[in-house]
Order: C-alpha cells, then sequence, then structure tokens
C-alpha cells in the first residue's frame, strides 16, 4: 500500500523535575491509582492550532481497486452561515474555540507530597501494624466506637443540666426569647404577657447569643433600632452591680444575662431571672461587647438576675469541637480510601453542627435530636451525589496526608462553623434591604463577589488544562439558565442559601489539585451548616417569608395635632391628651390600636369607637410615645412611628413611615 513519505515530528520534551504537577495523557479523565506515571516517557504536547494532517506519523493513500464501486456524485455545496462572519470574527472565534478545548494532550492534575516520608508516615504505620484488611475493619469499628462513645458522654453533660438548688431544674431558652411580644400582641395593657412581677425562673442559655441581633427595624419609644442586640437597660449605679440592673421586659434574655456579666458569651450559662414589674429611665451602657439600648420612659415589665443563682451548667460546644477535632484529624490522616474519609467526615461534621455547634433554635433538646436525624437522610443523598461525581475523583490516589488534612479537612471545618467563621462578615440576608441598610454591606459584597470571581477564573483555568472546560462550562451555563428562569417566577424572591450554593459549586472543583482541595472542603461545609442548622429552605421564597416581622407597608392612620390639657400647678387635675379620628375608616379597615410606650392601650373597632381618644398621663416628668395602627378583623397594620407628648407637656408629630 502505498504511503506519503512524512518526517516524524519531534516530540518536544515536557521534563521538568521541579513541578508538582505531573503532565500526563489519559484517555480516561477518571481517577486511576495503579498508574506511575513518574519517568514516563515524554509525550507530545500541542494546542490545537498547531495541529495538522502532517503531523501523522503516516497518512494512507488508497488505491482505486480498494475505494467504493459505488457511482460518485457531486454533493451540492451546503448553505454555510460562516460566509456571513467577517473573516477577522471568525479566526477570534476558531482561536477562542482552540483555547477554550486546552493542551492536546490534555494534562490531568495530580498532587505530589510536599516531603513525601512524613505524609505518608502515618499509611506505612497501619500497613506494618495492620497489615490484613481485616484487621483494618476492626480498628475502624473500634475507632468509630471510642468517636462515638466520647462525643456522646461530653454531648449527655452539655445538653443537660443539673437543678439550681431552690428552683428546680433550668428551662432552655433560645437567644431570642423574651417575656414580652411585639406590637399589640401582649394585648390590651399588657394582659396577655402577665405576670408583671413577683416571678423567678431558672433559666440556661446556649453560647454564642452576644452575635444575635435584629435583622429588621425594632421600635423603641421614638428609636428605630436594627443590626443589634434588642436588650434595654442595664447597671443603673457607678458601680454596675447587678443589684442595681434590670432591663426593659422586651430585651432579648441571653443577650441580657451577657450584658450583665450574669453568664458568658462562650460557654452560656444558668441561673435565676426575676420580674420586678414597673421601671424607668433604662440606661444605656456598653459593656461585655454589648451597647444597651436606652429608653427615658416607663415599662410595665422589667426583669433582672438573681445574684449567686448561677449554677454550674455550661455549653460544652469547645470540648465537644476539641472531641471533634481530634477524631476526624486522625481519620484523616490514617486513611487513604474515600470510600472510608468522606461518608465518616460527612456524617461526624453534620451531627456535630446539628447537636453541638450551632443546633436548631429550640429549647427541647429531644426536638433538636429529631429534626437532625429527619434533615440527615436527605442530605445523605445529596452527598452521595457529590462524592460520585466531585469528591471520589480528587481524593482517589491522593497520599499527601496532611495536605489533606489541613485543605480539604481544615476547609470543611470552616465552612462547618460557618456561625463563627463567615457569619462575621456584615450581610445578614442576600436581599436588597439587607444590603442597603446594614452597615458594611456593601463593601462586604464587593470583595465576595471580586473573591468568588477570582476563584473561578483559577479553577477554570484549570479545568482548561485538564480538557474539561468546554463540558464545565455547559454544565454551568444551564446552571446559570435555570437559576434565571427562577428569578423570572412572578411574586416570588430567590433566595441563595449556603447549602445551595455549596451544592452549585463543588462541581468545579473536581480535580485533584491544592486549591480545589480547599474550596471542595470549604463548599461541603458550608452545605452541612446550611441543612444542619436550617434545613432544606426553598430557593424561592414568598415576599411575606422574607418579611418577617418587618412593615407590610398597608395604609397609615392620619392623626392631625392633639389636645393638650398639661395642667401644671393644679394637683386635683392630672396632665392629658386627647386625639381626634377621622371617621369612617378606609375600606378593608375596621378600627383602631394605640400604643402608649410600645404598650397597647387602646384597642377598639370603628362600630363602637367616639370620635377621639382621652389619655392620662401615668407619670409626671417623663416622656411617653405614641403610636398609631388600624386594625384589620383580628390583625393589624403597621403602625406610624412615634409621636412624642414631651415631659415639659410639648408635642412632637410622627416622623414620616411605618414602625414595628
Amino acid at each position: 500500500m502505498p504511503r506519503l513519505d512524512t518526517t516524524p515530528v519531534s516530540a518536544a520534551k515536557l521534563s521538568s523535575p521541579t513541578s508538582r504537577h505531573e503532565l500526563r495523557a489519559l484517555p480516561d479523565m477518571g481517577p486511576q491509582d495503579d498508574i506511575d506515571d513518574e519517568g514516563a516517557p515524554p509525550q507530545i504536547y500541542r494546542d490545537d492550532e498547531n495541529a495538522s494532517i502532517h503531523d501523522a506519523e503516516s497518512a494512507i493513500l488508497i488505491s482505486p481497486s480498494e475505494a467504493s464501486d459505488q457511482e460518485y456524485y457531486s454533493a451540492q455545496e451546503p448553505y454555510y452561515a460562516r460566509k456571513y462572519i467577517p473573516t477577522r470574527l471568525q479566526q477570534a472565534w476558531d482561536k477562542v474555540v482552540i483555547w477554550v478545548k486546552g493542551p492536546q494532550p490534555p494534562r490531568p492534575w495530580k498532587i505530589h507530597p510536599f516531603f513525601p516520608k512524613i505524609q505518608t508516615a502515618p499509611i506505612r504505620f497501619i500497613n506494618n501494624y495492620f497489615p490484613k484488611r481485616k484487621h483494618k475493619i476492626l480498628l475502624l469499628v473500634f475507632f468509630y466506637g471510642c468517636w462515638l462513645l466520647s462525643f456522646g458522654l461530653v454531648l449527655h453533660r452539655s445538653a443537660f443540666a443539673a437543678d439550681i438548688p431552690g428552683y428546680g431544674s433550668p428551662v432552655r431558652v433560645r437567644c431570642t426569647d423574651r417575656f414580652w411580644n411585639d406590637g399589640n400582641d401582649c394585648g390590651i395593657n399588657g394582659d396577655l404577657c402577665r405576670p408583671f412581677a413577683n416571678v423567678t425562673m431558672p433559666f440556661r442559655c446556649p453560647a454564642n447569643c452576644r452575635r444575635v441581633q435584629l435583622l429588621n427595624p425594632h421600635a423603641v419609644g421614638d428609636q428605630e433600632v436594627n443590626y443589634r442586640p434588642l436588650v434595654i437597660g442595664g447597671p443603673t449605679d457607678e458601680r454596675e452591680t447587678l443589684k442595681n440592673t434590670y432591663y426593659r421586659g422586651d430585651s432579648f434574655i441571653c443577650g441580657a444575662a451577657i450584658h450583665a456579666g450574669f453568664i458568658g458569651d462562650a460557654s452560656g450559662g444558668c441561673g435565676v431571672v426575676k420580674q420586678i414589674g414597673e421601671k424607668s429611665n433604662f440606661p444605656s451602657v456598653n459593656r461585655k461587647h454589648v451597647n444597651s439600648i436606652a429608653f427615658d420612659s416607663y415599662f410595665p415589665k422589667s426583669f433582672t438576675f438573681l445574684p449567686g443563682t448561677q449554677a454550674r451548667c455550661r455549653d460544652l460546644r469547645w470540648p465537644l469541637l476539641g472531641v471533634s477535632l481530634t477524631f476526624t484529624i486522625l481519620l484523616s490522616l490514617f486513611t487513604t480510601s474515600p470510600a472510608v474519609f468522606f461518608p465518616s467526615i460527612f456524617i461526624g461534621i453534620f451531627f456535630h453542627v446539628a447537636l453541638a455547634s450551632d443546633p436548631p433554635n429550640l429549647t427541647d433538646y429531644y426536638a433538636i435530636v429529631s429534626i437532625a436525624l429527619g434533615r440527615f437522610l436527605p442530605a445523605s443523598f445529596c452527598m452521595y451525589a457529590v462524592y460520585k461525581f466531585a469528591v471520589r475523583r480528587q481524593l482517589q490516589g491522593l497520599h499527601a496526608q496532611v495536605e489533606k488534612t489541613i485543605l480539604w479537612l481544615g476547609g470543611c471545618w470552616i465552612g462547618a462553623l460557618n456561625n463563627y467563621t463567615f457569619d462575621k462578615i456584615p450581610i445578614e440576608r442576600l436581599t436588597p434591604h439587607d444590603i442597603k441598610n446594614q452597615p458594611g454591606a456593601i463593601p462586604a459584597l464587593i470583595i465576595v463577589v471580586l473573591s468568588l470571581f477570582a476563584i473561578a477564573l483559577g479553577q477554570a483555568w484549570a479545568f482548561r488544562v485538564e480538557g474539561r472546560l468546554p463540558k464545565y462550562l455547559a454544565i454551568y451555563g444551564i446552571l446559570v439558565a435555570g437559576v434565571l428562569a427562577l428569578v423570572a417566577v412572578p411574586k416570588m424572591n430567590l433566595r441563595i442559601h449556603h447549602y445551595i450554593l455549596g451544592l452549585l459549586l463543588v462541581p468545579g472543583t473536581a480535580m485533584q489539585n491544592r486549591p480545589s482541595l480547599l474550596w471542595q472542603g470549604i463548599l461541603i461545609g458550608l452545605f452541612i451548616n446550611g441543612i444542619a442548622r436550617w434545613g432544606f429552605d426553598s430557593i424561592l421564597q414568598t415576599p411575606n417569608e422574607l418579611r418577617g416581622d418587618a412593615p407590610i407597608g398597608s395604609l397609615l392612620p392620619l392623626i392631625t395635632a392633639p389636645i393638650i390639657h398639661n395642667n401644671f400647678g393644679l394637683a386635683t387635675l392630672k396632665p392629658n391628651i386627647t386625639f381626634d379620628f377621622h371617621l369612617p375608616f378606609p375600606k378593608s379597615y375596621d378600627g383602631l390600636s394605640i400604643l402608649v410606650n410600645d404598650v397597647e392601650r387602646y384597642h377598639e373597632y370603628e362600630e363602637r369607637m367616639q370620635n377621639s381618644w382621652t389619655w392620662v398621663k401615668h407619670m409626671e416628668g417623663v416622656n411617653e410615645y405614641f403610636r398609631f395602627g388600624y386594625l384589620r378583623g383580628s390583625g393589624r397594620g403597621d403602625y406610624t412611628k412615634a409621636g412624642l407628648w414631651g415631659a415639659d407637656g410639648s408635642w412632637t408629630d410622627m416622623a414620616p413611615g411605618p414602625s414595628v
């Protein structure tokens, strides 16, 4: 058979003794442990634009006798749209396509460990002292038993506290629990939130309550507070003694206990809180890294903490973290099988987050255990898919035990402890309202977006080197199109929860290089934290779900200037103020609610109302704050901002806009 006389193209040498990655051509892009590419002959490397038919080893000419005997027809020239595209644009596009396809042959990433004798020492130890498979299995079972026993004993001591002498078993309270509800939820004169005084309650606060803050504007008199702990009041004497410390009844109990120095933030604590009735002039005090809110008037319910009742109960999340860290590090160092390493790490960290470091905000610990088990099964199915398509490709054949522990496992813990790591970023929720109003949110968002963009570029370049960039561009193109389609759904809001962020981005880490080890660990940790703490919240949520306790945008009452009788110097007549109403009310509203000092003092419907209402000053020498809101059946609309009846008898009109 005749052949072209061709000269073989010399192979470009790629040997580089200092390279940390082996450049090799594999037809199967999956992980292959048993291939040792070190010392292999150098491969011919070229980009697609350098390839031509003359690069082949030989070209075969087929003689006419070997050709097909079918009749030859001249094909009609097909229609090409390319002839209408400028040549320069075609050439630019061809170069982009060639570049995206990457080098030929592709070069899969392979981590060669630094100090290999040190990093493989744990593997040699296991192989020397436990050479048989059954020995390794028994050792692993014993390891799991020690892990479970250690974690369970510390968790039991952390979750269930002993009785407080003279007061009984403490009640588990959440970081946001209060003795008073917002708006008119405590009813007229606060009767639904009685008793106001002479009541004690043993309580137990979890750790890390200091970081819990308001996410929507909250009215305290004529103030609108947000993005800070709801703690109103504090010590009233210069020595800041606990005896002279009290807080308004709608303050966070645990936040107030931390502010008073009664318990610590790092480990929580137990004690006894006492409700002491009406108090006035709540000061603003900055102590224990909590800046409390001032209120210069009276409130019917306040509370303090009884000195000497602190009990020896602690939230042992930090000792539990030590237990979990120890066992996960040992497992990472002494195992090489991804099928053993990944499920063990996932299960251990998931239950650590769900039961210890960031459990759901519930008071019944058995309910917390039930919720954790309910969320674990669907999370496991998600992690199986992640393991099959991303984790196994990255960890298969990896013997850099120390680097895997530092980068992958360390990143996973960083993501799983999101409430101590990324929660420090001043973006509570990725909504336009929060980004606009939360201090520092816009610069933080810019930094986050730029960081993600830089990481994405690095991962895209790494995929190009492996020759897999076109495939992943198609995958993420479909994902982006799906997200844009969800954005277009009417009357719904897109919420990219951090568990969704982890699932969306983790496919982009399916390669074996050091940056991908770190990014994959962080993303899986974020997924674990999101599911263990919050569950599978929907990617689409209604405006009401996102609003929470924020104003709903309802119509506000029109209140004219009141008639004030200060009656200064008249002992028999107290100061009073009268408000006139505009009847009838707008359509769909049938009543009016009035708050005085954030307590409902008037609640009446249109058919039983008079044209005015008079309020007699409750306490002389202090300011009083009035807010007005329409009633709609058993519900209510937004309240106005507060109008001020000053201690000097003056009146200050309400500022425009709603309040909560």
